[in-house]
């Protein structure tokens, strides 16, 4: 009914379990919870029910008074019906809708760019995933866009899941005066790590997804990331940033990585995938010495470091990496070579990757200083790897160089190194008529071998040959060669042979003339 005149108003106060049923539009005040009611009226004034509301206040209980949330998607055109049935939505309550993750601000964390927050986001990890082993209270701890500043190792335990707002959003950056050890690395259900890891009873690193985030490190000595006798780690569109430059990253200083693997004799790091990453300044992009299995990079972006990726550099003392994969990434500015396969490395496989300006020394890709991939150890391949080093600036140091194991590689697909037996994919050329011209050269320096086959096929008039050529160099300006071949008639191609230095040429003749030009299709293989 309308208003028509307030004559009185009146309230009361006193402790809320006392709270009468006040009289229509009669305020009352619980002086202890601080809360405010006004009494509904009859039903005769038109009140729904007889009662009191609360009025609300800075202390009401927002999420109590609104019991309940249904998922409606209004957002589509219409309600959507949840529940196994439509007559029996599925509800819940708005604390535990607004629980189902959390974010490390909850924690105290800032992201201001100048607050330490080392101890909030390390306390929120162990608030989230070291209090309890039910799999319920392990909530997606996530970061809003922001920077944060630690002086400490962020210490992530088993079953942690991190996500931020995007790599260039949401970022952990560690302090360089003052700090001591990693940005992050995986700890134990105790957050021990380290050679203390699993000690007292706690469980190893496992089961940890890290996304949409980065890692930074203002410290060039300093590794960014490590991964520490860990299982089953899978970090998506993480980025791993150091302070290297080009100007102090053309050698090796301290242990600086974007990720570091590392594994005691008991707790051997395995299953970890690094997918959708970026590893930028810093020494090496990822690094491993210890022994671990199962490693792999893929989909990800090296840029601005001395070496790319260096799997097996230590002793036998450390252990060996196994199972390492390196596949469809791109490497551009390497001061060193891209990937390294050192002699304590097995069963690691690179494929498919892009190397742009790699092993030039940060001098342009015109000036080659090393190779682009470097194999030191049996049982590793590198399979379908394009370079952008040319066959011009592959004279002195190679795309890949398997160093005489028993390994694989290929070439920009028109080379394949088997062990020590190299073989280039066929190569073709038009023998012009009535010419003396080099065909190609073979130069001893770059590929280590004194000896190689050529073997042949030419067309000319309808006529065919087939054939084999052998060369041996005996030193500088020496040189044996011998041809083996079965013709349908007189090609009239002579093939000869010169060296001056270390480049052998290998040049034919089409003289006296027949009118027409021939065709050539040939294969070289040497040992080296």
């Amino acid at each position: 009914m309308a208003i028509v005149q307030i004559s009185q108003i009146t309230n009361r106060k006193g402790l809320a379990a006392d709270l009468p049923q006040l009289a229509g539009a009669e305020l009352g005040w619980s002086t202890d919870t601080r809360q405010l009611w006004i009494g509904n009226g009859t039903l005769v004034d038109g009140a729904p029910v007889i009662g009191n509301t609360e009025i609300l206040t800075e202390f009401s209980d927002i999420f109590n008074l609104a019991a309940q949330y249904t998922y409606e998607g209004t957002a589509a055109g219409y309600i959507v019906q949840t529940g196994p049935t439509a007559g029996t939505p599925v509800t819940t309550t708005l604390q535990n809708w607004m629980d189902q993750w959390a974010s490390v601000k909850d924690f105290g964390a800032k992201g201001d760019g100048v607050t330490d927050d080392t101890f909030a986001i390390n306390r929120a990890l162990n608030q989230l995933y070291c209090q309890q082993v039910n799999p319920q209270i392990r909530r997606t701890l996530f970061f809003p866009a922001g920077v944060y500043v630690t002086s400490g190792s962020i210490l992530i335990p088993p079953y942690a899941t991190l996500y931020g707002e995007g790599p260039n959003n949401s970022i952990i950056r560690k302090t360089a005066s003052g700090s001591t050890g990693t940005v992050a690395q995986t700890a134990d259900s105790l957050q021990q790590y380290g050679n203390n890891i699993g000690l007292n009873g706690a469980t190893p690193p496992t089961d940890i997804t890290i996304s949409n985030m980065a890692f930074q490190s203002l410290d060039t000595n300093k590794i960014v990331f490590l991964v520490q006798s860990a299982n089953n780690c899978t970090f998506r569109g993480v980025s791993f940033i150091g302070a290297g430059t080009t100007s102090n990253l053309n050698t090796i200083t301290g242990y600086a990585a974007g990720v570091s693997f590392g594994s005691t004799t008991s707790l051997v790091t395995t299953d970890i995938l690094l997918d959708g990453c970026r590893f930028t300044n810093t020494v090496w992009g990822a690094f491993a010495i210890d022994q671990t299995k199962g490693i792999t990079i893929t989909n990800s972006y090296f840029n601005t470091l001395y070496q790319g990726v260096a799997i097996g550099l230590g002793s036998s003392a450390t252990g060996t990496p196994t199972g390492t994969r390196i596949t469809n990434n791109v490497f551009d500015n390497i001061y060193n070579s891209g990937i390294v396969f050192g002699q304590y490395s097995t069963l690691g496989a690179s494929g498919y990757n892009i190397f742009y300006d790699v092993a030039n020394s940060f001098l342009g890709t015109t000036n080659p200083t090393t190779y682009v991939i470097q194999i030191a150890s049996n049982n590793n391949v590198s399979i379908g790897d394009m370079f952008q080093r040319t066959d011009a600036y592959s004279t002195n140091y190679a795309r890949v160089n398997i160093n005489n194991t028993q390994s694989i590689a290929t070439t920009n697909g028109v080379q394949l190194a088997l062990g020590s037996l190299v073989v280039q994919s066929g190569l073709a050329a038009t023998l012009v008529d009535n010419s003396l011209l080099p065909l190609f050269t073979f130069n001893i320096g770059s590929t280590g071998a004194v000896n190689f086959k050529v073997d042949y096929s030419i067309t000319r008039n309808s006529v065919n040959r087939t054939g084999t050529l052998w060369v041996t160099s005996q030193g500088i300006g020496a040189i044996n060669y011998m041809e083996d071949y079965t013709e349908s008639g007189n090609v009239g191609v002579a093939l000869t042979v010169t060296q001056v230095g270390n480049t052998i040429t290998v040049t034919y003749s089409t003289i006296p003339s027949t009118g027409s030009n021939g065709q050539m299709y040939y294969s070289i293989r040497y040992l080296n």
